[in-house]
This record gives C-alpha cells, sequence and structure tokens, in this order.
C-alpha cells in the first residue's frame, strides 16, 4: 500500500456526468460529481467557469456557489473557482471551444462584479496577455489576491515576459489552445516554456498533447515548475456519449477525446487526474512519486498565497493506493471521502 498526499485538479469543468456550468446545477448534483471526484483521489479542486457572456457567468456562478455550499463536500473539497475567459484570444486556434462571440478585453470590473455575488472566491483567471489592458489587468487580480494564468492566447516572448513582470504566474493547459500553423520558435508555447517565472500545467491524457512531446515539455519546464490539471468536462469518468458543457453539447469518444460533434478541436477531456499521474509515470517520465507531486503539492504551492489571503484553506488530505497504484481510500480533515468496497 502506498499512502500520499490528496491530490488538487486546478481546471475542471465538470465530472461524472455533471456539467459545473449549468446554471440549472443543484447541490446534489454536485456532491456526485464531488463524491466520483474523490474516488480518483482529489480531495480538492477549483470547479471551472468557461468564457461566457456576464449574464451567463452570473447565472452559473450563482448555481455553482450555491451547490458548493449546499453540498456536503462542498466547504472542504473546493476552497474557489478558476474563471477561464472571457478574456481570451477569440481567433480560430487559439479561441478552442470557447464561443469567440463572448470573448472580451481583460476587465478586472467584471470580475469584481461576479465576485461580489459569491461566497467563495475566484482565485484563479486565465487570460490572454496580448489583449489590451492586460498588464493593467494582471496587476490588478494581483492586488485582489487572484493567481493570473496565460492561456487561449497568442502571446509571444515579449507579451509573455510583460505579463509575467505584472504578475502572472501560471500557463493554462500548455500546449494547448494553439493555433497549430505557428512561427518556428517565436510562438506561444515556447515563449512560456522559456519563461522560468511561469509553472506550466499539462494534460497528461496523451490526446491534448502526444506523450513524447509532453516529455519534452517537462523537461523544459522542468518537474518542479510543472503541475498535472484534467480540464475534465461532464465525460470524464462517465461512458462515451454527448453531455452538456456550458452551451455545447460535446462527445466523448471511445478513446477518451471530448469534442463537439463534427469539430476538429477538443472541448475538455475525460482524463481523471489519478490517471494523469499514471501516465505520467508510465511514459517514464518521473517517478510515481514525483507524479503525486505535481498533481498535489505543485498545484497548492501555486495558490497558497491567494488562498491566504482570501482565508481559503488549502487541505492537503491523503490518498492510500493499491500496489498497481489504483486509489482505495481519500481523506482531508479527517474525513474520509472515499473508501474502496
Amino acid at each position: 500500500m502506498i499512502t500520499t498526499g490528496g491530490l488538487f485538479d486546478l481546471q475542471v469543468n465538470g465530472f461524472a456526468g455533471i456539467d459545473f456550468n449549468d446554471a440549472a446545477l443543484t447541490a446534489e448534483d454536485f456532491q456526485r460529481a464531488l463524491e466520483a471526484m474523490a474516488a480518483t483521489g482529489v480531495v480538492q479542486c477549483l470547479p471551472t467557469l468557461i468564457t461566457a457572456t456576464e449574464a451567463e457567468l452570473m447565472a452559473r456562478f450563482a448555481a455553482l456557489d450555491a451547490a458548493v455550499a449546499e453540498a456536503p463536500f462542498g466547504a472542504k473539497m473546493v476552497p474557489g473557482y478558476h474563471l477561464e475567459g472571457p478574456f481570451l484570444n477569440p481567433a480560430p486556434g487559439f479561441r478552442g471551444c470557447h464561443p469567440a462571440e463572448a470573448m472580451i478585453a481583460p476587465d478586472i470590473a467584471l470580475v469584481d462584479r461576479l465576485q461580489a455575488h459569491l461566497k467563495k472566491p475566484i482565485l484563479l483567471v486565465t487570460i490572454a496577455p496580448e489583449l489590451p489592458g492586460a498588464e493593467a489587468f494582471i496587476r490588478a487580480a494581483r492586488e485582489r489576491g487572484i493567481v493570473v494564468a496565460i492561456g487561449h492566447s497568442d502571446a509571444r516572448l515579449t507579451d509573455v515576459q510583460r505579463a509575467v513582470a505584472a504578475g502572472a504566474t501560471l500557463a493554462t493547459h500548455l500546449g494547448n489552445g494553439v493555433a497549430h500553423e505557428q512561427h518556428k520558435f517565436n510562438n506561444p508555447i515556447f515563449a512560456q516554456l522559456a519563461e522560468d517565472g511561469l509553472l506550466a500545467c499539462f494534460i497528461a491524457d496523451g490526446i491534448h498533447v502526444a506523450p513524447h512531446a509532453l516529455g519534452v515539455m517537462l523537461r523544459a519546464k522542468t518537474r518542479a515548475r510543472s503541475i498535472l490539471v484534467t480540464d475534465a468536462v461532464a465525460g470524464a469518468a462517465a461512458s462515451p456519449g454527448i453531455y452538456r458543457f456550458a452551451s455545447m453539447q460535446v462527445e466523448r469518444s471511445l478513446d477518451g477525446a471530448v469534442r463537439e460533434p463534427g469539430a476538429p478541436h477538443l472541448a475538455g477531456s475525460a482524463l481523471t487526474l489519478d490517471q494523469a499521474v499514471r501516465n505520467v509515470a508510465s511514459w517514464k517520465f518521473c517517478s510515481f512519486a514525483e507524479a503525486v507531486l505535481m498533481a498535489s503539492v505543485h498545484p497548492r504551492a501555486a495558490l497558497s498565497d491567494a488562498a491566504a489571503r482570501h482565508g481559503a484553506a488549502l487541505l492537503d488530505g491523503e490518498v492510500r493506493w493499491s500496489k498497481d497504484q489504483r486509489v482505495v481510500e481519500t481523506t482531508i480533515a479527517g474525513e474520509t471521502l472515499y473508501a474502496a468496497s
């Protein structure tokens, strides 16, 4: 039996058939999703809302915040939220599945208006730093105790350097949300890999980033500055089929890829965080223990200052694994969230 700290997912849009971007989300459904996440070793997460209009974000956050408050596991498992958009690059290839028509330039006043109605804090916001006003937004967000990440962005080296100087500290799902055709060297992936001031999040499902490419990125960024995330949607820990994701229908295929039906781009993932850990270890990029650190200690460290500013508790928890690295038991603050039967 192996015992490690509990896993922490910085980016999860839905799970086990439940869409966190649903304005009709209930506490009962959210609790089922949290229970399913606990079965994968996750003790805490940042539920993630994607690009939408202000009215839609208000409604979705209201439902999510109420569900977190009322779900039995919500108080301990959810320290805050991740807002991925609407401050993203609307160009094809960069926007991914996010609706371009709802994208706007970075606007801290919008974040303030959203936060004013929430019990839990928005701890992380993903933006495209090449957009007008990005540096001022980053500084203002940092003053409010919000971590700023770069994602869905055509940021070149100077854009990334300015963003980091202003206070950006993360790269959201690096290697994705980027157009396929890029300058050979001066492109968003190389720019973020080269910037030591950025921690980088990776979706290690073998679909979002080919394993050999992920290995190169981990060596470039170093394991110490790398974080594993899922970017999971409702199709994670669920059967292949059609699911809701924000205003879209998405299809989880047999191989685990999630796309809008007929669309080439990915729309989140069906990855679970325990599988991400197993994948990275099995691909020989690091040991199992090191992979766990990238899915537990590193994401907590990325949020530590912001969480402390808001009085949000980042709880280590504990996971017991079988010899074949399957989750047997998940606990947090003395409470058992999951125990294998």
